[in-house]
């Protein structure tokens, strides 16, 4: 048996649904199976709470020009890099399930990737952090309310920082600048002029 779950909503809302009750890791699997076929869903588990995704076109336009940039600045900085996108996290003995909009690997592969982004334009229910912490994975960066938030993982615990502290001599700021350039060739090459006299 299988669902198929049609949003009817325009291209431009992501919205969120947090399952009521709570499951287990079987359950959520089946869950999950079930809607297997439906595109554009996400789904997210924490600890018995799933939480399902629809992912609209803003969304997806940040993550990808975020992860452009990004991109752009490894290669002028000749910076070693795996992009992994949005394979999936999960793990029943760690309790969750998630898809990062980017990860990278910095360097060489590892068992987990060293950077991971999310972009947030509602308000989400599962804690955003919570579930990378299981991961260590060591730096999280959060799209909210067109601001970067970078997080650093410190004693098994995150901390905002003011800073990357995987890539110190990235300027966030010009990134967040450029991401909301309307045009995309100018923001690129805004954003490389600045790396490349840095």
């Amino acid at each position: 048996m299988s669902i198929t779950l049609s949003v009817q909503s325009d291209t431009d809302r992501e919205q969120r649904l947090l399952m009521p009750g709570t499951y287990n890791w079987q359950q959520f699997e089946a869950l999950e199976a079930l809607l297997a076929d439906s595109p554009g869903l996400r789904i997210t588990y924490l600890d018995g709470s799933i939480e399902i995704m629809t992912l609209g076109e803003p969304h997806e336009l940040i993550k990808s020009l975020i992860g452009m940039f990004l991109e752009a600045y490894f290669i002028a900085s000749g910076i070693e890099f795996i992009p992994v996108g949005s394979a999936t996290r999960r793990g029943e003995a760690k309790g969750t399930s998630f898809e990062p909009d980017e990860s990278y690997y910095l360097g060489e592969q590892k068992e987990h990737p060293d950077l991971a982004i999310e972009v947030i334009l509602t308000s989400g229910n599962l804690s955003k952090l919570e579930k990378y912490r299981r991961f260590q994975i060591p730096e999280v960066w959060l799209w909210e309310d067109d601001r970067l938030q970078v997080y650093y993982l410190e004693a098994d615990s995150y901390s905002l920082v003011d800073r990357s502290q995987l890539l110190p001599n990235l300027d966030l700021d010009l990134l967040v600048r450029c991401v909301q350039i309307p045009s995309r060739l100018e923001a690129m090459k805004t954003f490389m002029a600045a790396v490349q006299a840095t």
